[in-house]
């Protein structure tokens, strides 16, 4: 199962992920999340843990907001 961390998901920001990950709490705090639900996701898709449909779809949903989050953070600074 492949992984969506966020290097490889935006890896033209990777110095900027850096750079606010250092600089900007919430970006941090928003990073932070990201990378454990993404963990949590992947354990579900692959058979470690066992959920219900809808919490599932609710992790994954979170995900992409977080995701679109810090995009646009990405993008803003």
């Amino acid at each position: 199962m492949e992984r969506h961390d966020l290097l490889h998901e935006f890896p033209d920001f990777q110095e900027k992920i850096h750079e606010l990950k250092i600089s900007n709490n919430h970006f941090r705090k928003l990073f932070d999340e990201y990378h454990e639900l993404e963990h949590e996701i992947h354990r579900i898709n692959t058979d470690s843990e066992t959920v219900t449909d809808e919490y599932a779809h609710a992790l994954k949903t979170k995900l992409l907001h977080i995701k679109d989050e810090i995009f646009a953070l990405l993008n803003s600074n």
